[in-house]
């Protein structure tokens, strides 16, 4: 957490008394500033006693006509409308495995002809794929022919247990034929010729693209071996991940769509059809995958592109995203209270959806919040909140009415005298980059635009922990109303030094020195 001091070279009082609203400066209504500090009487409380309200960061503030127009200031209201979340994911085209087949025989024997003799090639269900010599096959037709002429001869008997026993040994050597996997228009065939067929061909079992060929022209074949494996292209697979923080989004049946460079400007339909039971360890993510319809075959095996499932989520009260403040520990919106007057409110926010976020707790249907210039309102809003709750009489102080210590807070006159104050975000910092946001007044308490603020952190070098000194600096860029921001490097955690420096038009008006706590 940023410790440290806002500079003030002013006389506190006289700058309270005169409500700030003839200076361009918000202003900070009476009624608030005990709240700010609650370690200081409330006003007309006895000597001794101190205020109860619980603290606060930040503090009301009241804007002006003319500085709306200067800030950009706009407010929307919270309302209960229709959000929806899409959830977007990068995706892969897979071969649908249900519609994989592979071809084997039944019987053992020599493949004679090869109809289908190259991977790739598209068949149809029904196709020849090769023939095959089987002796035992070629027995057993000859068995069916015999059961057949048995049949014509004995069928007519007398005797009912012989013409019985003719039917019985018909069908059973027909039934040998089919386990086989010999057609019934082959056993038509057989039956109508009296012959056998030397070669008995093979037919593919279903449509698709051959993606493995091992049937070759006088090869010896057992049914154990995959002569063909064939896939079917018309549906495809659509393999994807979310993150953890959308697993509660997504269902068995949700619609979804595909787009891939490969075809601009056409977009895929499909659904969920099943999502994994664990997370992945390594990304932190769950698959999911996807069912298209492919009648074309335009969606090919590894193809990349981009998965959007659409969730509708019902009416929610929202406010448009630029009205939240998030800070990571706390959410905030600045509620109008009044032409001219917000105050800040903590709220809880939920799913963020085309520009809107939901709120679910902190605010009512039909309140008023700031959103645009929210930055900027904030930073007034912690600064008047600060001022408010210091000690008031030496011109410099620390916040909650404490000192700075020796060497901290102190300006550098340069002709001019300025109040800085130092934040960062996220609050505490952290080891990586963080945004560091500066507020610089002058002395009449006015807005120094158009400066220039540097920022420096730096650390003393620590042998016993054999540590070199480190240092980091940031050039910020000017917001609006004496409010500058950008982003440093925080190298390490621990305690910073932090020194910032004003100038304008190449002159240095001021500095003031900060610590900062880094995590």
């Amino acid at each position: 957490m940023v410790s440290g001091a806002i500079l003030v070279v002013m006389s506190a009082l006289a700058l309270l008394a005169t409500g700030l609203r003839g200076t361009g400066r918000l202003a900070v209504p009476r009624d608030v500033q005990a709240e700010a500090n609650p370690g200081a009487p409330m006003p007309g409380a006895p000597p001794g006693e101190a205020s109860t309200p619980a603290a606060t960061e930040r503090g009301p503030v009241e804007v002006s006509l003319a500085q709306e127009h200067l800030m950009g200031l706009t407010t929307a209201r919270a309302e209960y409308r229709n959000l929806g979340k899409t959830l977007r994911a990068v995706a892969r085209v897979d071969v649908d495995e249900t519609r994989v087949g592979q071809v084997h025989t039944r019987i053992s024997g020599w493949v004679q002809k090869v109809f289908v003799d190259y991977t790739s090639q598209q068949v149809r269900k029904g196709d020849p794929l090769f023939t095959i010599y089987s002796p035992d096959l070629v027995a057993t037709e000859q068995e069916y022919l015999l059961a057949l002429k048995a049949k014509r001869d004995l069928g007519s008997s007398a005797y009912p247990d012989v013409a019985a026993g003719a039917d019985s040994l018909l069908e059973a050597a027909r039934q040998r034929l089919a386990q086989w996997d010999v057609s019934p228009e082959q056993i038509s065939e057989i039956a109508a010729t009296g012959q056998t067929q030397r070669e008995i061909t093979f037919f593919s079992p279903l449509t698709g693209v051959v993606t493995e060929r091992k049937a070759l022209p006088n090869q010896y074949v057992t049914p154990d071996m995959n002569l063909y494996t064939i896939a079917d292209y018309t549906h495809a697979w659509v393999y994807a991940e979310v993150y953890e923080s959308e697993i509660p989004f997504v269902k068995l049946g949700q619609v979804a769509s595909f787009t891939t460079l490969a075809y601009p400007g056409q977009v895929f339909a499909g659904k969920i059809d099943y999502v994994w039971p664990q997370m992945d360890p390594a990304t932190r993510t769950l698959k999911v995958r996807l069912d298209f319809p492919n009648p074309n075959l335009k969606l090919k095996p590894e193809m990349y592109g981009n998965v959007e499932i659409r969730v509708p989520l019902g009416r929610r009260l929202s406010v448009p995203e630029s009205a939240l403040l998030d800070s990571g520990l706390r959410q905030t919106v600045f509620v109008q209270k009044a032409p001219g007057v917000l105050e800040p409110r903590s709220v809880q926010a939920g799913v963020r959806s085309d520009g809107y976020v939901e709120i679910v707790r902190g605010l009512r249907g039909g309140e008023t919040v700031a959103s645009s210039a929210n930055f900027l309102i904030d930073s007034e809003s912690q600064l008047r909140a600060a001022l408010t709750g210091m000690t008031l009489g030496t011109g410099v102080a620390g916040i909650g009415g404490q000192a700075p210590p020796t060497g901290q807070g102190g300006p550098v006159q340069a002709g001019t005298m300025l109040q800085i104050s130092f934040r960062t975000q996220p609050e505490p910092a952290h080891v990586g980059i963080n945004r560091v946001i500066v507020s610089v007044r002058d002395a009449a308490g006015q807005a120094m635009d158009n400066g220039q603020v540097k920022v420096a952190l730096s650390m003393p070098a620590m042998p016993t922990m054999n540590m070199p000194p480190m240092r980091s600096e940031a050039t910020l860029g000017f917001l609006g109303a004496g409010t500058y921001a950008g982003e440093i490097q925080v190298q390490s955690p621990g305690t910073w030094q932090v020194t910032v420096e004003v100038q304008k038009e190449g002159k240095a008006l001021g500095a003031g020195q900060f610590t900062v706590t880094a995590e």
